[in-house]
Parts: structure tokens; C-alpha cells; sequence
């Protein structure tokens, strides 16, 4: 499955001399084998594209700065690669170019416990920090499913279960060291929780997809563990009735920490995987935290809303292992899904409308999916209007990847209707920018353009990416 067929597939060959340079600056941290370009040449999408033409394995913020300045100054596009968990192509070398693998720069630099924050390096994962963050009582809240870097979930504006409650990386990130096309490296934000002074740099790089600048250190609020958690499944008759529920939820102010749609489709394929026995229906996959009596009065008040939307089988994972089993099945999801169709590849989408209009979106996209006949699933982050459907499909059959991509137009176009947008937390990368055109519109995309040209005017950081 081919990129998109525009000008931006059009590549920029790698001169030998840049490929010399690398070699002499980097020795054993720069690779040209196929088999780890490769490596860097794919992500979760169904695009296929050629690999970088190498790739440079950095250890520190003088060593992208290095890199990006050999690059400039032979014109070749530069690509940050993290855990290559990207859904849209967003790490795909479409011009070619040299890709900078960030995963070695993996250290967590400081814990600020009395201000609740921490600094890391780009490389580090979500739970490689829950791990070293255990014996301080706090912990990272945003949780994409993906074992991310922090990296690449800030270059995405990534969120997750948790952002129901704890928001996402756009609330929870609060200072940047990045490294700009010319090699030159600034430092955005404070460790004060808020700032009324200058331009918000932060906030612009958050979400860029890696076209502005590579972010190599990250600032990160913090929060305290909670004291008590507690987890629940229920099932409903049908997704609109789940919905409501979770409506009701969110409008009863309860502060419900996770709220999780799973479709019959999606249950029956972690069933499969993870050897479980939820009831395939419908359901929501709920998590509180709090106090004791906090966690006891929450789950009494949803308990009841659930009972007057049609929920059942009200069933509570009362160990921290049951916990730990639900919540890495439902993560498991998009893995689990595949493995229902064997050789399979997945085109999957993520809008987010307002809640109000959840049920609405949802049960048109399921009933085109019916109908057009193709396999798919559905999970969502149902507490604040997010939801991904996946189109399971035979990559030697193009008619099945038409069908899908026709259906995805629908359903983003749906979403925009309904006042959403066209990606709650998946970005744009290769897939979704004539929708972002849409949804932005055209000015808008000029001012876009116009700040990627003062920031990057060669072209160099993930070309191709956002807008063509």
C-alpha cells in the first residue's frame, strides 16, 4: 500500500559525502544496512514507503544537533524515530533522507517530587517512567496503549484512557529542549506551572509531528498515585446505550478516571487473545481513583447510572492483577484485532466529536461498516468523544483498501459535521491532511505553512508531513 500519490512522495537523493560524514561523526551510532533502515522505514500505518538511506542512533541533544547540521548543509530531510508505534505515516522518509532513532536517549534526568515534575530525554517510555517513578508515590498519567516514547507522544499531542481525567500531553507538557533545522537548539517553557510571557513555543511544537523541530528533552507535570483503584467492566445492549451512559457519567460530574468503549467486535478479539470471557456485547471499561470512600461513592454512582442505561453483567477487577489483565487487553486491541484475520493490515482512523453527539457518530459508522461488509472494530476513549474504528483488510486485494479509505472519508467528514475533528490524537501525518484542510481550512493551512517556512525554510524536518 502506497503513500498518497502527490509531490510530496517526490525523493531527495542522499549524496555519498553526506553518508562520509555521518559516517566520520557518528562511527558505530550510524547505520546503512537494509535491515535497520527498514526498520526505520515502517510505522502502524498501511503506507509502504522506501527506507531512510540511513539511519543515526543518538545519545544525546549534541548528537541530533550534529546530525540535523550535516543534513542541512547537504539538503537532505531528517526524520525522528522513537517506537515507531505511529498510526498516520507520520515516520515515513516519503522524500527519503536520514532517520534519527531517539531510543537510546532513554535517561530520566531529574524528579522534581516537591513540584511534582520530572525531565526526561526523548527515548524514554511511558512505563520505563511509571517504573523509576513507583517508590516517589507519583506517577504519568497520559497512556496512548502503546509502550510510546515521551518524545514522539509530545511531537504528537498524544492522550490516551486517562485523558478523561488527566488531560492530555498538551496540559501535562511543560518545557522543551528542541533541536531546530539548522541545528540550533532552544529550551521552551519553565518549571512554572504557567507563564504569560512571550509566544507559547511549547504549545507549538506539541502536536507538530516532527516538522518544526526534534524535541530531545521534555518537562512533564506530575501526579500523586492515587490511594485507591478500582475497575469495572459492564456490558449494554447496544453502543448508543453504552454511550449515554458514559454521557450521564461526565455530566453527573463524577470524576471517572478511564472510560472505555469496546465493541462486540474488538471484545471477541481480546477474548481471543488474551483468554478472556467478557460477555460479547457492548461494554465499557471503567477505572477510579481517589480515596477509599471517594472510589466507594463513585462506583456506587455509576453502578446505578449504568443499571437505568440497560448496563449488566456489572463486574469489578478487584486485585491489582485483574486490573492489569483488562486494561492490557484493551491495549492489546488493535494487536488482537489483527490476528482475526490473518495477513491482514488495519487502515484505522480516530475522530473526536462532543460528547453529545458521541452515539450519533458512532452508530452511522458502524452501520456504513455493516453494510459495506468489511471487517472492523471499534474502541474509544468514550469519555471525552474519542473513538477509533479499524478496517481490517486484504492488502492483495486494492478494492478492500478502497472501500476502507471511502468509508474512513465518511466518517471523518461525519465527525466535522457534528463540530469534531478529524484526528482526536492520532495526528495528520500522511493520511489526514485534506481532512485537516477541511476541518482548518485553507487561511488556516497558510498560517501553518508560513510558520513551518520561518522555522524550516529547506524543508528538511519530516517533509511531506501535516501539509504538502
Amino acid at each position: 500500500m502506497n503513500a498518497p500519490a502527490t509531490s510530496q512522495t517526490l525523493t531527495r537523493p542522499t549524496p555519498p559525502a553526506l553518508l562520509d560524514a555521518l559516517a566520520a561523526r557518528f562511527g558505530a551510532q550510524h547505520s546503512t544496512a537494509l535491515a535497520v533502515r527498514e526498520q526505520h522505514g515502517r510505522d502502524e500505518s498501511p503506507f509502504d514507503v522506501p527506507p531512510p538511506s540511513a539511519v543515526v542512533f543518538c545519545t544525546s541533544t549534541q548528537d541530533v544537533a550534529d546530525a540535523v547540521k550535516l543534513a542541512a548543509a547537504h539538503d537532505v530531510p531528517v526524520i525522528a524515530f522513537g517506537a515507531g508505534s505511529s498510526l498516520e505515516g507520520q515516520l515515513l522518509a516519503v522524500q527519503g533522507g536520514i532517520s534519527l532513532d531517539l531510543t537510546r536517549m532513554n535517561r530520566v534526568l531529574d524528579v522534581a517530587t516537591d513540584d511534582m515534575l520530572v525531565k526526561v530525554q526523548a527515548g524514554v517510555t511511558r512505563m520505563q517512567l511509571n517504573e523509576e517513578l513507583r517508590h516517589t508515590g507519583l506517577f504519568f498519567p497520559i497512556d496512548p496503549g502503546a509502550d510510546a516514547t515521551l518524545g514522539g507522544m509530545t511531537a504528537t499531542r498524544a492522550s490516551g484512557t486517562n485523558a478523561v481525567r488527566y488531560g492530555t500531553m498538551r496540559e501535562n507538557v511543560l518545557a522543551l529542549t528542541v533541536v531546530l533545522a539548522d541545528g540550533r537548539v532552544v529550551r521552551t517553557g519553565t518549571l512554572a506551572r504557567k507563564s504569560s510571557a512571550g509566544y507559547d513555543l511549547t504549545r507549538l511544537f506539541v502536536g507538530s509531528e516532527g516538522t518544526l523541530g526534534i524535541v530531545t528533552e521534555v518537562t512533564l507535570r506530575l501526579y500523586p498515585q492515587p490511594e485507591a483503584v478500582a475497575a469495572a467492566v459492564c456490558s449494554f445492549p447496544d453502543v448508543a446505550q453504552a454511550v449515554d451512559c458514559t454521557i450521564a457519567i461526565i455530566q453527573a460530574g463524577i470524576p471517572i478516571a478511564r472510560v472505555e468503549l469496546m465493541d462486540p467486535g474488538a471484545v471477541r478479539a481480546v477474548n481471543a487473545h488474551d483468554h478472556l470471557d467478557l460477555p460479547e456485547r457492548p461494554l465499557l471499561l471503567m477505572e477510579f481513583h481517589g480515596s477509599p470512600a471517594g472510589v466507594r461513592e463513585q462506583t456506587g454512582s455509576v453502578q446505578a447510572i449504568a443499571a437505568d442505561h440497560g448496563g449488566s453483567d456489572f463486574a469489578w477487577a478487584d486485585t491489582p492483577e485483574e486490573r492489569t489483565r483488562l486494561w492490557k487487553a484493551r491495549h492489546h486491541a488493535y494487536f488482537s484485532a489483527l490476528q482475526t484475520r490473518p495477513g491482514c493490515r488495519c487502515v484505522t482512523t480516530d475522530t473526536c466529536v462532543p460528547i453529545s453527539r458521541l452515539a450519533e457518530s458512532i452508530n452511522a459508522t458502524i452501520a456504513e461498516a455493516e453494510a459495506a461488509g468489511l471487517p472492523y472494530f471499534v474502541v474509544g476513549h468514550v469519555g471525552d468523544g474519542n473513538y477509533h474504528i479499524g478496517y481490517l483488510l486484504d492488502p492483495a486485494k486494492p478494492e478492500e483498501r478502497e472501500l476502507a479509505e471511502r468509508l474512513n472519508a465518511q466518517l471523518v467528514r461525519r465527525a466535522l459535521k457534528l463540530g469534531g475533528t478529524c484526528s482526536g490524537e492520532h495526528g495528520i501525518g500522511l493520511h489526514k491532511q485534506e481532512f485537516l484542510r477541511e476541518e482548518a481550512g485553507d487561511d488556516a493551512l497558510d498560517v501553518m505553512r508560513a510558520i513551518k517556512q520561518a522555522l524550516d525554510p529547506n524543508g528538511i524536518l519530516n517533509p511531506g508531513k501535516i501539509f504538502a
